[in-house]
């Protein structure tokens, strides 16, 4: 019997796989495991450089491109970054004008939805 540790979407899962010979095997799978939480990540910019309007993510996904830095002067609807999503690759833009005041994330973060990205003054 060989036992592994595998995780589906965020669950994780002990299991147990039996080999019966002649190639065959059975799994047995145990209870989800409780899994420790994740140490908080550092954002990239410290928290007194916010700005009072903030970018948020509209889901999930993984950041692929960031299009400004701080002091970066963006109209409304320009292209702040880009983030990943299902395969396809979605443009975050500014609200309104303005300038940026923190981007808080990096190329190939991943985030869930609603988190800040980047704030604006």
């Amino acid at each position: 019997m060989k036992s592994y540790t595998i995780t589906v979407n965020g669950t994780v899962y002990d299991v147990t796989v039996e080999e019966k010979g002649a190639g065959t095997t059975s799994a047995v799978l145990t209870a989800p495991v409780a899994k420790a939480p994740a140490a908080p990540k550092a954002s990239a910019a410290p928290a007194g450089n916010q700005g009072n309007i903030k970018v948020n993510a509209p889901m999930p996904g993984k950041i692929l491109d960031i299009r400004v830095s701080g002091g970066t002067s963006v109209k409304k609807g320009q292209v702040l970054l880009i983030l990943e999503a299902m395969k396809m690759e979605n443009e975050v833009v500014a609200p309104e004008d303005g300038t940026v005041a923190s981007v808080n994330v990096s190329v190939g973060d991943s985030v869930e939805a609603g988190a800040v990205l980047a704030t604006l003054n």
